[in-house]
């Protein structure tokens, strides 16, 4: 007992000098809950943001604070899902994808190559076709995701802007 409450003083010493702000973590026990459904929402959202960008610059003769605070959220909201993108794709790679997954699928190493080369390139650009790159490959892989699962896929479309076709799972 009494070395758990100086253990917590310690702990409590060092919270003081050097703070943590944020913490995070992905669960690295083998619970099996892995799912490329948010890396295809976060797609999606990239093209959204890319779309209400191109629309804001067309529809906008005054580019006063008000266009200069929406364009910046847009742009914030832009970069922010394409990080979520990129790391939800990686911990499924890097936590699920085991040898006999990489044996049936060879390739899947150069496909996240390009989904994360992609997701840096809609970071630095406004391009559509960047955007939509990046949904058909994280597509790509969620299709691979699910065939190493043994579940079967189809493709629909989005119920939100941009409405654009997704991988899923056909239960």
């Amino acid at each position: 007992m009494r070395l758990m409450t100086g253990f917590h003083t310690l702990l409590n010493m060092v919270d003081r000098v050097a703070p943590f702000t944020t913490a995070q973590a992905h669960c690295d026990v083998p619970c099996g809950i892995y799912d490329p459904s948010r890396a295809q929402i976060a797609a999606l959202t990239v093209i959204r943001m890319v779309d209400l960008m191109e629309k804001l610059e067309s529809e906008t003769s005054e580019k006063g604070l008000a266009y200069q605070n929406t364009l910046a959220r847009q742009i914030s909201e832009k970069e922010d899902h394409a990080k979520i993108c990129k790391d939800e794709v990686v911990i499924i790679w890097g936590d699920y994808f085991k040898q006999p997954q990489i044996e049936a699928h060879p390739g899947v190493h150069a496909l996240v190559h390009e989904i994360l080369m992609l997701g840096s390139k809609v970071k630095q650009t406004v391009n559509r076709d960047t955007a939509v790159q990046l949904l058909d490959k994280v597509n790509e892989f969620a299709d691979i995701f699910w065939q190493t699962k043994g579940v079967k896929t189809k493709r629909v479309v989005s119920h939100y802007a941009p409405n654009m076709e997704v991988v899923t799972p056909d239960l």
